[in-house]
């Protein structure tokens, strides 16, 4: 199978995105992608492939195409999966050793930075247990807000989230990343993604499932987003950033780093569109979506009515009071690059 520059390892969500980006490049790189069924998408064919972490049959992966760059798009989780998959790819795509490591990178989530870390999917739930789950979560967060309201005295000083703060290094998909990024075998490198949105992801839609009841918004505080032609966007400016270098090799020698050297290999970077939104604030932009009548939602009633039992005069509240916001500037700087899609409520998707 003849090599390409990128290969797209599961070309779902992001790939809608991505894959017409590179279609309006196309002297710029070369591309491949998988979907587990082999169906076209955006238009091209894809090549059929199925993630098994628990099989060892390295076939699948040695059927796969020769890349310089490799996109998991789907989480990996626990020990052993991110190793597996890098080592069996290596291997059974033998490089000379005078070629470079092939260069993963792994889309992640900047939910490894929550308190909570992410909480483990097992395939789709009837509403039941949906809801159960809702309301198991309701009354977690009022209790971590009860016991945070307690320690109020011995609150620390609000600070931003960062790239470099610490981590849940426990969470499943934290665990699958740093093994990535420790690999000898394999360049690794990870995109913590927020919230996610554009195209079918819309997050006006999420409104009932978000807020179920009044308590259940009672504690939802900020949201962080990015949307999927902001991710395409840092994926192909990564890639041509580091592919661009290369080719100027050979003239004049570069006295400082490589791209990929620097800030890819090894690294973890934190994307979101630059904003901390107020689910409360949100709520209330979109309190007559959907509405055919013309009036506003219940949930938009909730916030006035929280705002009220609250103490809270204005919306969006801030940072401090919502205690979470994320600071993703020095991916955009390090790259040159801004987003073209921020300001979720504002932006069609």
């Amino acid at each position: 199978m003849e090599g390409v520059d990128l290969l797209i390892l599961g070309a779902g969500w992001t790939a809608t995105f991505l894959i017409p980006l590179l279609q309006q490049h196309p002297d710029s790189l070369t591309f491949a992608a998988t979907t587990t069924t082999g169906r076209p998408v955006c238009g091209i064919d894809t090549i059929p492939f199925r993630f098994d972490p628990d099989s060892k049959d390295p076939t699948p992966i040695a059927n796969l195409p020769r890349a310089r760059y490799i996109l998991i798009t789907f989480p990996l989780t626990g020990k052993g999966q991110s190793t597996w998959l890098t080592e069996t790819y290596q291997a059974t795509h033998p490089q000379t050793p005078s070629q470079e490591k092939y260069r993963f990178i792994q889309l992640g989530s900047t939910g490894i930075w929550q308190v909570e870390g992410r909480r483990k999917r097992h395939g789709a739930k009837s509403p039941e247990e949906q809801q159960a789950e809702r309301e198991a979560r309701a009354k977690a967060e009022a209790e971590q807000a009860a016991a945070a309201a307690a320690a109020k005295n011995n609150k620390k000083p609000f600070s931003f989230t960062t790239r470099h703060s610490p981590y849940l290094t426990t969470d499943p998909r934290a665990i699958a990343e740093d093994e990535l990024l420790a690999s000898s075998v394999v360049d690794g490198m990870v995109l913590a993604l927020s919230g996610l949105w554009g195209g079918a992801r819309d997050p006006r839609n999420w409104v009932s499932r978000v807020a179920f009841s009044k308590e259940a918004l009672r504690h939802k505080t900020s949201l962080h987003m990015i949307h999927g032609l902001d991710i395409a966007r840092a994926v192909f400016k990564i890639i041509t950033t580091c592919e661009d270098e290369k080719k100027k090799e050979g003239g004049e020698k570069e006295k400082k780093k490589k791209k990929w050297e620097e800030h890819g290999k090894g690294q973890r970077w934190m994307l979101t569109d630059g904003f901390v939104y107020d689910w409360w604030s949100l709520l209330m932009g979109w309190a007559t979506e959907g509405q055919e009548d013309g009036e506003p939602r219940e949930q938009a009633k909730w916030v006035m009515e929280l705002m009220e039992e609250e103490g809270v005069q204005a919306l969006p509240r801030s940072m401090e009071l919502m205690g979470r916001a994320y600071d993703s500037r020095e991916f955009w700087r390090t790259w040159g690059l801004v987003p073209v899609k921020a300001r979720v409520g504002v932006n069609a998707p």
